[in-house]
């Protein structure tokens, strides 16, 4: 039996502060009428010596936010400017949310503890602050799919309910509000590098840029690179690695923003979400996406852009040729990316890339002549399994023949059906806790995905990736 592994110490390490007084503003949490606990990670609060924390103390600490010994004294509320939907915008910053608190985990990497709802700050605009309960248990079900999916996100570490009536144009309103904590490895955004450069403010962006060498280690880059391309080669590693990601979860994100691209390579910030009911490229998550610019087939390009938002960022450190190399490599990256995370979710061994790349074909000839879903199609083609079909069943069957199948000895492949995440079942695990409080089927729908997680392992990584 393998043995889990010993509850981390908490070692605070808020090493932003040498950052704060022109990365964030210190502000003040909302005072909530109440702080109810719904949710509480402890499987990722035990990788920062936070699990021990007694219900009190979690909500002194998580809806209260009274600072944790040793570390950040006031909340920070980052400043950044981003595109949205490739459209530039100054005016933006942390609106709802602040940067917490900040510890090593087991590993030794910096963790950031960040909020969503917690209240008013400089940046807010004519926003409320709040965040809606149903946001938040949205959040938990999107970050729990995702990690067991392989891919890099941020964790939903709490959800708090704060006893505020919200009204909000897109849920029934009045509605319930809630605080809501993440762990992440970093709240350093493209955009944040996109204020610098707006400001002319070249010391901070290199201070910034080492911040990140530092803190969100990754590989070398070309010999004798300077640190700005160096980090641009790491980022721009990590965002392929992301946006093959979310094609093999069948993932759309719906606002892939330059403000919403963390340059630690996580995937954070969900809100109009959605996963695949079918294999489409136009499939849009955002009702606002009028044009589809993050369509599913298109994130991707949008990541890659993003990157290249980055790189115009860094011309106040580095001349522009090493920057376009770095943006280059983006391509091949991807491909790399898509054929081992593809081979893994599909529970067979690697057998080389343009051998993969090809087989990467052959399954989305049957996912399109078939509809199926993505969740159903690795579910069900698990280890090289086949199924009687069309022509693009008989392709599939012929590239798989070469493939030796992982052992799978998980009794979640032996299911009746896979575990998914469509807009429908979200909707179902909402409707009790709106009409009766019964938080019953979030609890099973959690459990019932981390077991997924369980059976696919540790999804693979790219070589020097800061996870």
């Amino acid at each position: 039996m393998q043995s889990q592994p010993q509850d981390a110490v908490y070692r605070p390490a808020p090493r932003i502060k040498a950052l704060a007084d022109w990365l964030g503003d210190p502000v003040a949490p909302a005072d909530f009428p109440e702080t109810k606990l719904r949710f509480r990670n402890d499987r990722a609060a035990a990788e920062v010596g936070l699990a021990g924390l007694t219900d009190d103390a979690w909500v002194a600490h998580m809806g209260r936010f009274t600072a944790l010994q040793g570390n950040l004294p006031q909340p920070l509320a980052l400043r950044y400017h981003g595109h949205q939907f490739r459209v530039y915008n100054p005016e933006l910053g942390d609106g709802r949310g602040f940067l917490f608190a900040q510890m090593l985990d087991r590993q030794g990497r910096l963790m950031d503890l960040g909020t969503k709802g917690s209240g008013q700050t400089p940046w807010s605009r004519r926003g409320d602050g709040r965040l809606t309960l149903k946001g938040a248990v949205r959040e938990v079900l999107a970050t729990e799919m995702l990690e067991a999916l392989g891919v890099n996100t941020s964790r939903t570490f709490s959800v708090i309910e704060t006893g505020e009536a919200l009204w909000r144009g897109d849920e029934p309103s009045p509605t319930r509000s809630a605080v809501m904590v993440r762990l992440s490895h970093g709240h350093i955004r493209i955009g944040t590098f996109q204020r610098l450069l707006a400001l002319d403010a070249g010391e901070e962006m290199a201070q910034l840029v080492q911040y990140c060498l530092a803190n969100f280690p990754g590989s070398a880059g070309p010999e004798g690179a300077s640190p700005a391309t160096r980090f641009l080669h790491q980022v721009v590693e990590r965002m392929a690695d992301m946006a093959a990601s979310y094609m093999v979860a069948g993932f759309v994100h719906g606002v892939l923003n330059t403000d919403n691209m963390n340059v630690s390579g996580e995937s954070f910030d969900y809100g109009p979400w959605r996963w695949l009911p079918r294999w489409d490229a136009g499939f849009t998550a955002a009702y606002f996406d009028e044009g589809g610019l993050y369509a599913f087939g298109r994130q991707p390009e949008a990541i890659h852009w993003n990157c290249s938002q980055l790189a115009v960022s860094l011309r106040l450190l580095e001349e522009a040729p090493p920057l376009i190399e770095a943006l280059q490599r983006f391509p091949e990256l991807y491909r790399a990316a898509m054929a081992r995370r593809w081979c893994w979710r599909l529970g067979v061994v690697p057998r080389g890339l343009d051998e993969d790349t090809a087989l990467i074909g052959a399954c989305e000839g049957v996912l399109a002549e078939s509809g199926m879903g993505p969740d159903a199609f690795f579910f069900t083609h698990r280890g090289g399994r086949t199924t009687d079909g069309g022509t693009a069943a008989l392709a599939l069957k012929e590239a798989l023949a070469a493939y030796q199948p992982v052992p799978s000895v998980h009794s979640y492949w032996s299911d009746d059906a896979p575990q998914s995440m469509l807009i429908e079942e979200v909707e179902a695990i909402w409707a009790p806790i709106a009409e009766s409080d019964d938080w019953s089927a979030l609890e099973h729908k959690v459990a019932a995905i981390r077991r997924m997680g369980e059976a696919l392992g540790p999804a693979p990584r790219p070589a020097g990736h800061a996870d």
